[in-house]
C-alpha cells in the first residue's frame, strides 16, 4: 500500500500493472526509472532524464520535477540554482509503468537545458554520406 514516504504501490501483476488503477512504477537494476520533460502547452520535447523512488516521491509531493543525477549521484530539484523550475501539469505513465512522461511548465528563462537551450535535444543526427561517423546539425526551430 502507498504510504507518506513512497507514494506509491510495490509491483502487481502485469494485468494489474497494464489494466489497475494503482501506480506501481518499475524501476531498473540501479533504481531508476526514465523521465521525460515536454512542455504542458507546445508538447515539446524538454528534456530526458531519472528518477530514483525518493526523487519521485519529493515530485508528487512538491508538484516540482525532481530527478537523480546519475552523473554527481545525488537528487537534483530542476532549476534550484538555475530558477528554470519545472511545475508538473500532469504526470503520464506508460503501459508497462517503467518510462514517465511529465507534462511541465517552466520557470525562469523558459529553457531547460544546462547550455542554456530551450531544450536538450537541439541537434538532429545524420548519416554521412558514403560512410563514417555520423554528424550532429544544429536544428532550427
Amino acid at each position: 500500500m502507498p504510504s507518506a514516504e513512497q507514494p506509491f504501490a510495490p509491483r502487481g501483476s502485469r494485468v494489474e500493472v497494464e489494466e489497475g488503477d494503482l501506480f506501481m512504477p518499475k524501476f531498473d537494476a540501479a533504481g531508476l526509472i526514465t523521465a521525460v520533460a515536454v512542455d504542458a502547452g507546445s508538447g515539446e520535447v524538454l528534456m530526458v532524464a531519472h528518477m530514483n523512488a525518493d526523487a519521485l516521491a519529493r515530485t508528487l509531493e512538491s508538484g516540482q520535477a525532481w530527478y537523480w543525477s546519475r552523473s554527481r549521484a545525488e537528487l537534483w530539484l530542476k532549476g534550484a540554482t538555475s530558477g528554470q523550475i519545472q511545475t508538473i501539469v500532469d504526470i503520464r505513465v506508460d503501459c508497462d509503468q517503467d518510462c514517465l512522461l511529465l507534462r511541465v511548465t517552466v520557470g525562469g528563462d523558459g529553457g531547460c537545458c544546462h547550455t542554456g537551450r530551450r531544450a536538450c535535444f537541439y541537434r538532429r543526427v545524420e548519416a554521412a554520406p558514403g560512410g563514417g561517423p555520423a554528424r550532429l546539425l544544429p536544428v532550427h526551430g
